[in-house]
């Protein structure tokens, strides 16, 4: 390896130059960073600067480069040196923009950038430029699980952007839910009419594409390996096994009707004219194909009037039925009751509703029913009996009228509208032994993949039996790299919806291979090279590392020594925050790159009243949010230091002990907000932090410190006045408490 050579550049735009005594933070370089080459310049990220830092690096053997001007999240482009470790020392958003521009407050922000400069100057010490691992995976084929609307979309979309794809249906034909509907609601203007649902021409396209290969009455028995390296063993009926590679998976799984066997309060099962919304677009498929209109399950009458309940079986907040809402359900009863006002406008169709959601097409299609005659009603149905005619007696409660007992009598069809169910596989956080609010046992599924990963045969869910996902950034990803999921095993959705879902999902999975051929990470650090290392001879095998992991990306080897999945690792640093031993790391990211930085701030004596604080951000959320709050002038106590860190997972309490022992006066995290409502780009980093600093009191107590002397923060990215708020309410806590008696130690 070469020797190390620091170059230290200061900026001198965007006030800096105005602000800053920037001669005084090139020397803190020189002098206390030891930095070998320093320069000033105007404008640092013009083609001149960039060409100077450059030339450095080609001519004067410059490997570490500690750029002194903007945030790291501008203009990375521009100071974009792959061959070189680089510092980035945010001098802008964080310092002068975050500071009032008075005399009085010069002095405080002067310290506040040769701190940040001594902060650069110690990481890039500690990082080198990362190089890929040559033991990737570059296998670009992409298996796709499920032949519905969504599995068929996403294949159809990866072969078009010219990507091999292996299509399993476990039925003997494509199509799915899609091939039982007579129509589907309409997805373009005018919202009208329903439409012919084009399945033929979707399974024409599918069948006909030569990068598609489909496999019919299969499933995926086995499911190993990495992105870019899956080896998938694809079983059919016949019990016939092939083994094929492929790079990435589109799990889309679709969803099963709920039971509406489940309902025998609304007369499913006790009268044949009861039937879910699947079981009347069976009965208009059976009539069209004689030509004829539908007629009565029981006796085959005429039918006069129709009820569709919506929400049936959903949105229950007693946790019996499906507690959520599955949104295409209003405008299917729409689109359903439009099929008897098309066959004979004198037929009475009323929608019983507790509130109407028409996603997609505003109310266009709402309107176009009430053209057609259909009505709506608001109202909670408590009960459907049914009359010895064979008709149906619909008991509500009319929410208009505030009526409780109102009834609807000679109905000769009601529709439930009963939801959606994912077909997401096992999973692994429901105990077998596991009862429902009934204490029944809860009926585990089948795995869908079938994966040999040590956490379980299926990727995770989170609520009702979706697949976890990070809802906001990343909707398709799932805690196994390499794996996405689309569609209603998603979220419930629509058939618009579920194409688009599918678009994305392919969008992503050639994202990944692309990565995994190149050795980097795919999201959220997406181009990272880095990956984690261990230091065997210093390890415990106390499996936290393994356990905590929430990508499932570290198995154990024959040795129970932890085996890391470069290929899986998300690259957050959850392991190396879990070492309790500190022996994991990542070339550009540590143990002692974070705590080089937090032992490098000048720490002012207990007499001097000028506190210092560490502030640990998430640079996913917390960073952002205080940089925003820098670009809008919010002002935040100078007497804080900040340190992003890739997760607050990544967080090891030696920093806490580090940074306590060395005078700081307080310390904070910011990071995501965790649990059911999570918004951790790593799922559970945020919440593994906030049980890790849960038992931080001990250390306190050892030390003699106030439990206050660590505080732990949820924030959001959006949370640009809040943020600095927070800052100002700590500071203004650790000034009534007083300053560390460890000054000075």
């Amino acid at each position: 390896m070469a020797d190390m050579k620091i170059g230290a550049y200061v900026c001198q735009g965007c006030g800096l130059g105005e602000r800053l005594d920037t001669k005084a933070l090139a020397q803190v370089a020189q002098k206390e960073g030891k930095a070998h080459i320093v320069r000033e310049h105007e404008f640092l990220c013009n083609a001149q600067g960039v060409a100077m830092i450059q030339k450095d690096i080609d001519e004067e053997g410059v490997n570490r480069v500690v750029i002194g001007a903007c945030s790291r999240r501008a203009k990375a482009e521009a100071f974009h040196f792959p061959t070189v470790a680089v510092s980035r020392v945010n001098l802008r958003e964080q310092v002068i923009w975050s500071q009032p521009a008075t005399d009085e407050a010069r002095e405080l922000t002067q310290e506040m950038a040769e701190d940040y400069m001594r902060m650069g100057c110690a990481e890039a010490k500690k990082v080198v430029a990362p190089t890929p691992n040559a033991a990737v995976g570059t296998n670009k084929r992409i298996l796709v699980v499920g032949g519905g609307v969504t599995g068929m979309t996403a294949a159809l979309e990866a072969a078009r952007a010219g990507y091999d794809v292996l299509l399993v249906e476990k039925t003997a034909a494509l199509g799915g839910v899609m091939a039982k509907l007579f129509k589907r609601v309409p997805f373009r203007e005018p919202y009208s009419d329903p439409q012919p649902t084009g399945v033929e021409d979707l399974v024409a396209a599918v069948t006909n594409e030569p990068r598609i290969t489909v496999f019919l009455h299969a499933t995926t028995t086995r499911t190993s390996g990495a992105p870019g390296q899956f080896s998938v063993d694809i079983t059919t009926e016949s019990g016939q096994t092939q083994t094929e590679n492929v790079g990435a998976i589109v799990m889309a799984s679709g969803f099963t009707p709920y039971d509406a066997s489940r309902l025998p309060e609304l007369g499913y099962g006790k009268s044949p004219n009861v039937v879910d919304q699947s079981g009347l677009e069976a009965l208009a498929l059976a009539a069209a194909a004689k030509g004829e209109p539908m007629r009565r399950p029981s006796d085959g009458r005429e039918i006069k009037s129709v009820v569709f309940v919506q929400c049936a079986g959903q949105r229950d907040a007693s946790g019996t039925h499906l507690r959520y809402c599955s949104g295409h359900c209003c405008n299917t009863s729409m689109k359903q009751a439009m099929y008897f006002k098309d066959q004979n406008p004198d037929i009475d169709t009323v929608v019983l509703f507790t509130d109407l959601r028409t996603p997609g097409n505003g109310e266009d299609f709402y309107r176009s029913a009430q053209k057609k005659g259909v009505t709506f009603t608001k109202g909670k149905v408590s009960g459907v009996e049914a009359a010895g005619d064979g008709s149906a007696v619909v008991k509500f409660h009319d929410l208009i009228l505030d009526e409780p007992a109102a009834t609807m009598a000679g109905v000769d069809l009601v529709v439930l509208a009963t939801g959606q169910v994912p077909n997401s596989g096992v999973n692994i956080d429901i105990p077998a032994d596991a009862t429902d609010v009934d204490d029944k046992p809860v009926e585990h599924a089948v795995s869908v993949l079938n994966l040999t990963y040590r956490q379980g045969p299926d990727v995770p869910q989170l609520k009702y039996g979706f697949t976890d996902s990070h809802f906001i950034c990343f909707p398709y990803e799932t805690r196994r790299t390499g794996i996405y999921t689309a569609g209603p095993v998603r979220r419930p959705m629509d058939i618009a919806q579920a194409m688009d879902d599918a678009t994305g999902a392919a969008l992503k999975a050639i994202q990944e291979v692309e990565n995994a051929a190149l050795g980097r990470a795919a999201h959220p650090r997406s181009g990272d090279l880095s990956f984690p290392t261990f230091r065997r001879e210093g390890c415990t095998q106390c499996k936290r590392c393994t356990v905590e992991c929430p990508f499932g990306a570290i198995d154990e080897d024959e040795q129970r020594y932890p085996q890391f999945n470069e290929g899986r690792c998300r690259r957050c640093g959850t392991c190396m925050g879990a070492c309790p031993v500190r022996v994991i790391s990542f070339e550009n990211y540590s143990i002692d790159s974070v705590g080089s930085q937090i032992k490098a701030v000048d720490v002012p004596d207990e007499f001097s009243e000028k506190p210092r604080i560490l502030l640990l951000a998430c640079e996913n959320d917390a960073y952002p949010a205080l940089d925003m709050a820098g670009v809008n002038r919010r002002v935040s106590s100078a007497f804080v230091r900040t340190i992003p860190v890739r997760c607050l997972g990544s967080v090891n309490t030696i920093w806490i002990t580090d940074a306590l022992n060395s005078g700081y006066d307080g310390v904070m995290l910011m990071g995501c907000k965790h649990g059911d409502e999570y918004q951790c780009h790593f799922v559970k980093g945020s919440e593994l932090a906030a049980y890790r600093m849960s038992k931080i009191d001990d250390t306190l107590k050892n030390l003699n410190l106030e439990a206050d002397r660590v505080r732990n923060l949820e924030v959001a990215i959006t949370d640009m006045e809040r943020v600095p708020q927070l800052i100002n309410d700590y500071a203004a806590k650790i000034q009534e408490i007083g300053m560390s008696p460890f000054k000075g130690f």
